[in-house]
């Protein structure tokens, strides 16, 4: 990916803070017109800086019954770029993390069901590059400071 230019650092500072923004507010923050912006939010997507428009739900609305984070090991001369699409294509793994050690990828999955959780392991446990897959279900949130 090329390098982000003040511009384009200024929108997506302006969506992190509020992802809502109208497109006028955020080419007015920017000092951008309307199409420059949307051309610029464009190219973001295109090249990776915007991965996802998403939504997180307060404590009212239903949540996963059952999280996991799961961890990943490449068989040797596979990588990030040979398994991490197939995730990217999986809406219960909701982040995913590359680590140094014997672990590669930890993921971070979110289901309604243990029967759930097991069908997305073994879809993961399929996927070519992968060697071994180890799953810990949380049991407990004592505090989460995201969002």
């Amino acid at each position: 990916m090329t390098e982000l230019d003040e511009k384009d650092r200024l929108l997506l500072a302006a969506l992190h803070k509020d992802s809502r923004q109208s497109l006028v507010a955020l080419a007015r923050h920017a000092g951008l017109s309307r199409s420059a912006t949307q051309e610029r939010l464009r190219r973001l997507e295109t090249r990776g800086a915007i991965a996802a428009y998403t939504i997180r739900l307060g404590a009212e609305q239903k949540a996963p019954m059952v999280r996991a984070l799961v961890a990943v090991a490449f068989h040797p001369g596979k990588n990030c770029d040979h398994v991490v699409p197939h995730l990217s294509g999986m809406p219960h793994v909701v982040s995913c993390w590359s680590l140094a050690g014997a672990t590669d990828l930890m993921l971070l999955v979110e289901c309604d069901s243990n029967d759930d959780l097991d069908m997305i392991r073994r879809r993961i446990a399929i996927i070519p590059g992968v060697a071994t897959v180890q799953t810990h279900v949380t049991l407990r949130t004592h505090f989460d400071r995201r969002g």
